[in-house]
């Protein structure tokens, strides 16, 4: 545990609780950033511990527990620090992020997709030429110079045979080359599941995701030189590799998949759960 805070960080609070932001009457209730405040040292943490768990810089830290939210940058990146600084300290979001938007003037507005939509839906459609249509046009105008021939030689007479033993050929090539079915394009190669299926064996290869939420990361190399420091947004993924290992802290294990080595680790991490793992070339398996 680190000691980089003042001592009036450290002072204890009386009776203090999660029960503190959920069932307090409303006039008495602490304000978001003392309620983050009294929980942190409940818990016996230091603004350097939530740091280090999180990866939410000390002055912002800092500048959250005195109730300013300027330093966060918008009220949607200070709703973000409040959920994650919440889950550390082991109080319930929901409760601090309704405080929040009521002193802030409400939950923002999602950016509305109906436009976005509206211009996928009038696009024109950029098509190929038409190789079906062009080639019964083909056939069509073969038939009708065929029947044409058909028809003169019937007035010639005795023409009728020359006629049309000179006409089949020519239907028939023109037939065969128009009904000709091109040869299909290759198949373009399906990309494999995982870009680090084939990991190199000589190396460590670390990938890690985020399916189920956002988390801040951490990552060094083997000789302690930071490889990614930040945070880690759902759906996004990070792939990290070293000679000999690779450390890293989760700030929200809950929401990470891990693949060490082309392979997927099956570790049952909690929800706000702070994880330090070091990986090497011999895993999978926690270091």
């Amino acid at each position: 545990m680190s000691n980089g805070n003042s001592p009036e960080d450290e002072r204890p609070i009386e009776d203090v609780s999660q029960d503190v932001t959920e069932h307090a009457p409303e006039e008495t209730r602490p304000s978001v950033g003392r309620a983050l405040q009294q929980a942190r040292i409940a818990a016996g943490l230091t603004v350097d511990d939530i740091t280090t768990a999180t990866r939410v810089r000390i002055a912002i830290v800092h500048a959250i527990e005195a109730d300013d939210f300027a330093p966060c940058g918008g009220d949607v990146y200070a709703r973000g620090h409040i959920r994650t600084l919440a889950k550390a300290v082991g109080l319930d979001p929901a409760e601090l992020l309704a405080q929040f938007d009521a002193a802030h003037g409400g939950r923002p507005e999602p950016t509305p997709a109906a436009p976005l939509f509206e211009a996928e839906r009038i696009r024109p459609e950029r098509r190929g030429p038409n190789w079906t249509a062009a080639m019964v046009a083909a056939i069509v105008a073969v038939i009708g110079f065929v029947g044409f021939t058909f028809v003169k030689g019937g007035d010639d007479g005795g023409n009728e045979a020359s006629v049309a033993e000179g006409a089949q050929p020519s239907t028939g090539s023109s037939a065969s080359q128009s009904s000709k079915p091109k040869k299909p394009a290759d198949p373009k190669p399906e990309p494999s599941d995982s870009a680090i299926a084939a990991a190199p064996r000589d190396k460590v290869t670390v990938k890690v995701s985020a399916p189920g939420g956002r988390s801040w990361i951490s990552a060094k190399d083997h000789n302690g030189r930071l490889l990614y420091d930040g945070l880690l947004e759902e759906g996004d993924s990070k792939t990290f590799q070293d000679n000999e290992k690779v450390n890293l802290v989760l700030g929200d294990a809950g929401v990470i998949e891990l693949y060490v080595n082309g392979k997927k680790i099956d570790d049952d991490f909690r929800p706000g759960a702070v994880e330090r793992l070091t990986y090497t070339k011999g895993d999978p398996q926690v270091g």
